[in-house]
């Protein structure tokens, strides 16, 4: 498997925010979303390890921190990846997959089944195109998506989508702004205004304590 980078944080979102958490950031994504914030990933020459499962379940539990996320990029590219989820639960670790939206869930939803924390996609994204809506009927009450927004029209947009396929009744529901590119009081506003009940606004708490370019955090 092809690990960027490994390291010991807090979890930045999700519905584990501001918790102590494992992070495995895999190499590669299918995507190419206009806000991204880890584009050094999806480079061609980014370096990374190869890394067995067995190697990254032993590095995670050595670290005795029982949450571990694994992120990229994209997680679910990677192959392998069913086993490695049996062995962190094997382990007795709480696996959270970020996952982009674009990638079908359903192979990943027997066995050893993590907490997926699934983005969905708005026009601002670029990519909305790619997303496989069927991964919605996959989501159950300890999963979460999570609408990246830049604007007004991002927002209105995720609001037809979490009528559309019911979601506050299926996971939670997160919108996280594009960091520094919308006014957090818009969102707010807009939020009460629709009387969005069963939405949680959450801003990425590790770019608020670190610099929002930095690496390993």
């Amino acid at each position: 498997m092809q690990v960027a980078e490994k390291f010991v944080s807090i979890n930045g979102e999700g519905r584990r925010a501001g918790e102590p958490a494992v992070f495995i950031r895999f190499k590669g994504c299918n995507l190419n979303c206009s806000y991204c914030d880890t584009q050094w990933v999806n480079e061609a020459a980014c370096p990374y390890m190869e890394m067995s499962p067995a190697e990254i379940c032993t590095y995670a539990a050595r670290t005795g921190i029982k949450n571990v996320t694994l992120t990229g990029g994209e997680p679910l590219l990677q192959e392998d990846m069913k086993e490695l989820l049996r062995l962190l639960a094997d382990a007795g670790l709480r696996a959270e997959i970020e996952t982009n939206g674009a990638v079908p869930l359903q192979p990943f939803c027997s066995g050893a089944h993590p907490v997926f924390t699934m983005d969905c996609k708005l026009p601002g994204s670029g990519c909305e195109d790619a997303m496989i809506c069927k991964n919605f009927a996959c989501l159950g009450p300890d999963d979460t998506v999570k609408f990246v927004v830049s604007s007004r029209a991002d927002l209105m947009r995720a609001e037809e989508i979490v009528r559309a396929y019911s979601l506050t009744k299926r996971c939670h529901v997160y919108v996280s702004p594009v960091f520094g590119a919308v006014d957090l009081q818009e969102i707010v506003a807009y939020m009460l205004e629709r009387k969005l009940n069963d939405w949680r606004l959450q801003i990425q708490i590790h770019k608020v304590i670190w610099d929002p370019a930095a690496r390993g955090v």
